[in-house]
Formats: structure tokens, sequence, C-alpha cells
């Protein structure tokens, strides 16, 4: 890391300790936080050209469509431990059956509708029991929900650079 970055670390740390966030100003956060992977991820896969939804930079590895319906499904997923049920077409194959351009990008943007949705109703303190009976708070798995948005974002930047695709919001 430089000197910058953890200057910069410790004062956003401070900041945060000077004035801890309440539930609402943490799901405000956490929500505003997933509108901005929304329009990034949308952007971007607009400019990213329909012959390239099935490139993957190495086998076995996602693919551009399987990256954005592996966020779709998973955006379902989270809005599910938050009460919010996935739509009756919902498919937990969708990252390999769904692969066309137009309807990968409606499912997308419907699957951050409604995560967000299910955000700004969700009580962050509520337990929620995870796959092996493990328990943790819709809070925490909200948390998890942006850090997850934003691995799969950055991952499809880099697919984007490789094919020649400048982000929308860097330009």
């Amino acid at each position: 890391l430089t000197m910058y970055s953890k200057i910069s670390g410790l004062l956003l740390l401070a900041g945060f300790l000077a004035a801890p966030l309440g539930a609402a100003d943490m799901r405000a956060s956490m929500t505003a936080n997933l509108t901005g992977a929304q329009k990034k991820f949308v952007s971007l896969a607009e400019a990213i050209p329909a012959s390239k939804y099935n490139w993957r930079p190495a086998a076995g590895v996602r693919s551009v469509s399987e990256i954005l319906m592996h966020v779709a499904s998973v955006n379902y997923f989270f809005a599910g431990r938050f009460g919010v049920k996935p739509p009756a077409d919902f498919r937990h194959d969708w990252e390999k059956t769904v692969t066309a351009k137009a309807d990968v990008i409606a499912k997308l943007k419907a699957s951050f509708e409604q995560i967000e949705r299910a955000l700004r109703g969700a009580d962050l303190s509520q337990t929620v029991k995870l796959h092996g009976g493990r328990e943790t708070t819709v809070g925490k798995m909200a948390l998890h929900a942006v850090s997850h948005a934003h691995e799969h974002l950055g991952q499809l930047i880099a697919y984007a650079r490789m094919n020649g695709v400048v982000p929308p919001w860097s330009k």
C-alpha cells in the first residue's frame, strides 16, 4: 500500500469512529452503494458488445454473461434473506442459461432493484440462518452483498478492458 492509501484509510476509519452510523444511516449508505454498483454494472454491460458475452479469460472461468447472471442470482439470494422472495421466473441455473445481452441486462437491473427494495425494508439487526445453520444478521449480510457486487464489478472491468472496452464512467 502506498503512504497515501494508508493515510486515506486511517482518515476514513477515524471518520467512522468519530460519527458512528445508526441503522438508518447504514441502510441508506449500503443502498446508495448498491445503486452506484448497479449503474456501473449496467453501463458496462451495455458497453460490452453482445459478441463478447461468451468471452472468458481462460477455460473454467466465468464468461461475461456468467458474471452478470451470477451477480443477479446472488442479489436475489440476499433479497430473499432480507425477506423478499425472488420473482416467479427465477432459476438457479441462470448463470448457464441466460446468455443473450438484452435478457442478461434486464435480469441484472431487476435483481438490483429487488435487493435495494428488500434492503430498504429490512431490519438490519434481525438474525438469519445461513447454509449449515450458522447465524448472522441481515446487516452483516447486506454488507456482504455490497462487497460481493463490487468484487464482481472489478472482475467485469478487467474483462472489459481485456476486450478493449473502456468503462463508460471513466472516459
